[in-house]
């Protein structure tokens, strides 16, 4: 052996050591009893158990306690860098908010401690509390969403829209709940404020907050593009939605005058429950659809869209609240609505019997303009960032939960304390309703948005405020036509 060899030969024994072993060129030198060990590893298995060698790993599939760990980490978009509870850091989060529009609502937060003095220092001047309380309710709402939308930054995308949505929505449900258990008399019918109520909570978010979404899209870009995997399947949802909100009082119109009254009113009742519970089913599938079987389409389209906030470098993490802080925040904003929509619903005797108010126009738009204040501010927000389907997602996702979950909640609610509360509108409430839903759909049919659409939502909304103020209270109607027939009669 010469001299050079063994420096040969470390070369050749590192070229083999660095190449793969599943090439053919070099085969591994092996003894002949390691040579017959695998086809006898072969015949063993007999295709039951997988083969493999270090060159191919498996890829293990996560336990369910990963998968749950995984669920629950949190993005860091929500990382907060704190932990526990900084009053002053909190303070100016919560001041700050979420947007520039969010921080013009924060101004009003005097008017809270104002509006629950003034309910019991001075309990006659009604119109005083009136305008105190619907103005109060506004940055309380506000809070609601803001904590939401903070909670659902430390969730996964899809995870984080659902509880934003269903946290903003329960000012809606607070405001339902209250009404439905407002002592009955013979000048309001909380009752057909209540349903007055559902179809305006949707033709304010269908129509007015999406047509500023609209428009505040407009203003920086020509046109705003949307996916297709959230317009279509919200559009789809809302006529079926309008479709089974409609069921009911059809039912009762068209036997109108052909069966008793009594007997009527009972079947319509029984329908309107039934229509209740396969609303509440038709919802729970949905946000099973979006948030366990089609997680990942969703999911992709909105971390396309969170790529795309122009406002994200100015999200810092400083400005971010806790955990403990979320659940802070929603507790007090929870308490305080829940106190000032008592003081506001028991308001309403006074604007119907002394300022001729129509029940029409307090639950179809003066309550559903202070209960989505918050839902409609963060969605505009987001459109005005080129987040198009974040806000898209955020209008028809309140809207079907207000269609399909809270509306039929508050029938189950009526039918456990015994009111005749049903799904059965009034024709020019249903008739609109319609009307909008296949407008709206006929605007996310396309993809696409811009300025002139939302304007034309806008407008249809106010079109319908000037008519629902126009429109005469039930009891009105009844005394009319009570006249006309004692005349007749005559």
């Amino acid at each position: 052996m010469t001299p050079d060899s063994p420096p040969t030969a470390e070369p050749q024994q590192r070229q083999q050591q660095h190449q793969p072993s599943s090439s053919p060129a070099v085969p591994p030198t092996t003894s002949p009893s390691s040579t017959l060990e695998k086809p006898s590893q072969t015949t063993t298995n007999n295709g039951h158990l997988p083969l493999h060698t270090a060159d191919v790993p498996l890829a293990r599939k996560p336990t369910p306690t990963e998968k749950i760990k995984r669920t629950l980490a949190v993005r860091p978009t929500g990382e907060s860098g704190r932990s526990g509870i900084h009053p002053l850091i909190f303070l100016r989060n919560v001041f700050r908010s979420a947007s520039w529009a969010s921080r013009i609502v924060n101004v009003l937060w005097p008017v809270v401690p104002a509006a629950i003095a003034v309910r019991y220092a001075m309990p006659n001047n009604h119109l005083v509390i009136f305008i105190l309380s619907y103005l109060a309710m506004v940055p309380c709402a506000n809070l609601i969403g803001f904590a939401g939308q903070e909670l659902s930054r430390k969730f996964p995308h899809v995870m984080g829209v659902i509880i934003e949505t269903t946290l903003g929505s329960l000012v809606e449900i607070i405001m339902f709940v209250v009404l439905i258990t407002r002592p009955e008399d013979g000048v309001v019918d909380y009752i057909q404020v209540i349903k007055a109520a559902i179809l305006g909570s949707v033709l304010a978010t269908m129509l007015l907050c999406l047509g500023l979404c609209f428009v505040a899209a407009g203003l920086k870009r020509e046109e705003t593009h949307f996916s297709e995997a959230v317009s279509e399947a919200g559009s789809g949802l809302l006529l079926t939605a309008g479709f089974g909100l409609a069921v009911p009082t059809v039912f009762e119109h068209s036997l109108s005058g052909k069966i008793p009254d009594s007997e009527l009113m009972i079947k319509t009742i029984e329908i309107s429950r039934s229509s209740a519970v396969l609303l509440m089913v038709a919802y729970l599938i949905y946000v099973f659809f979006q948030a366990r079987t089609h997680h990942g389409i969703y999911n992709d389209v909105f971390v396309a869209d969170e790529a795309r906030d122009a406002d994200k470098h100015l999200e810092k993490m400083h400005y971010r609240l806790t955990f403990t802080e979320c659940c802070l925040a929603l507790s007090i904003s929870i308490a305080l609505v829940t106190l000032i929509a008592i003081a506001l619903v028991d308001q309403i005797h006074y604007l119907v019997e002394e300022r001729h108010v129509s029940d029409a126009f307090v639950g179809l738009i003066l309550v559903p303009l202070v209960e989505k204040a918050a839902e409609h501010l963060t969605a505009v927000d987001e459109a005005y960032d080129n987040q198009m389907n974040f806000a898209l997602s955020h209008v028809l996702g309140a809207t079907l939960q207000t269609a399909l979950f809270n509306a039929p909640l508050v029938v189950i609610v009526g039918w456990g304390l015994d009111k005749p509360m049903g799904l059965n509108f009034e024709v020019f409430d249903l008739v609109v309703l319609l009307l909008a839903i296949l407008t709206v759909g006929n605007f996310l049919r396309d993809q696409k948005s811009n300025y002139l659409e939302g304007a034309l939502c806008v407008l249809v909304y106010v079109a319908i405020a000037v008519a629902a103020l126009y429109y005469p209270n039930p009891h009105i109607i009844a005394a009319a036509e009570a006249g006309e027939g004692s005349v007749g009669h005559r």
